[in-house]
C-alpha cells in the first residue's frame, strides 16, 4: 500500500518513469525526476542503428522493446516508489485529516495541519473584513434608496400612463435626501435638522405666465418670459 495523495498523473514511456502528484486539497501539481529505463533506452539506441543499417540490428532493438515492456510491470512500480518517496518530501500530511497538501497554499504550518483543518488566522481575519465592508456597503446604499423618494412625480390616476421618472427628476430627488448646505442627511423634511436650510432645490418660474420648466432655462419656453427663482 502506497500512502501517498489521491491523485497523480502517470507520465511514463518506453524511454523512462516520470510522474505527476496533486495535492488533495487545492491540486497543485509536484512533477518527480524523470528515471531513465534501461532496457528502454537500449531499445531506443537499437532501433535507430536498425533505420540506418537494418538487418539484425533492427531486430534486436524490437526485441529489446519487447523485453523492456515484459519487466515493465517490476521496473514500473519501484519507479512509482521512488517517486512517491521524493514527493513526500515536497507535500505534507495533515495529522488530523490525513490529506497530503502543498506548502504553498494548503499548509499552516504554525499549527502543522491543513488550512482546512486549521484555518490561516491572518487570513480568514482579512476575508472577513472585506465581506463585513461589503455587507455593511450593501446595507447603506438600501437605507439610502429607502430614504430617497422616486414616486413622487409619478401619477396614480385611473387614466395616467405609468412613466418612471427622468434623469432630472431622478437626480433632483437624490439631491433632496442631502443637504445643499452642509451635506447632512435630510431625508423627506423640508428644512435641514442640522442647518435649518430649505431642502427643497429652487424652482425657476417665469414672470410672465408662471410656468415653471425643468432645468435652468434664462427665458420662459412658453412665452419667453424672464424666469425667476422661487423657492
Amino acid at each position: 500500500m502506497i500512502q501517498f495523495v489521491n491523485n497523480y498523473e502517470d507520465l511514463s514511456t518506453d524511454k523512462g518513469y516520470q510522474f505527476k502528484f496533486y495535492c488533495d486539497k487545492c491540486g497543485n501539481g509536484y512533477m518527480s525526476r524523470f528515471q531513465p529505463s534501461v532496457t528502454g533506452t537500449a531499445g531506443s539506441l537499437l532501433r535507430a542503428a536498425g533505420d540506418i543499417f537494418g538487418g539484425w540490428l533492427s531486430s534486436a532493438g524490437n526485441s529489446a522493446y519487447e523485453v523492456q515492456r515484459a519487466v515493465g510491470g517490476k521496473a514500473h512500480d519501484e519507479a512509482l516508489q521512488k517517486a512517491v518517496a521524493e514527493g513526500k518530501t515536497h507535500f505534507h500530511q495533515c495529522s488530523r485529516c490525513g490529506k497530503w497538501v502543498c506548502p504553498e497554499v494548503c499548509w499552516n504550518a504554525s499549527a502543522g495541519q491543513c488550512e482546512e483543518c486549521a484555518p490561516d488566522y491572518q487570513e480568514e481575519l482579512s476575508s472577513a473584513h472585506a465581506h463585513a465592508k461589503a455587507d455593511a456597503t450593501r446595507e447603506q446604499l438600501n437605507e439610502k434608496a429607502r430614504a430617497t423618494d422616486y414616486v413622487s412625480g409619478i401619477d396614480m390616476g385611473a387614466g395616467s400612463t405609468l412613466r418612471a421618472p427622468g434623469p432630472a427628476a431622478q437626480q433632483q430627488a437624490a439631491a433632496a435626501a442631502n443637504c445643499s448646505g452642509c451635506g447632512s442627511e435630510v431625508g423627506k423634511a423640508k428644512f435641514c435638522p442640522e442647518c435649518g436650510a430649505p431642502t427643497a432645490p429652487p424652482r425657476l418660474t417665469c414672470t410672465g405666465c408662471g410656468h415653471q420648466p425643468e432645468g435652468s432655462p434664462k427665458f420662459c419656453p412658453e412665452c419667453g418670459g424672464k424666469m425667476s427663482v422661487t423657492s
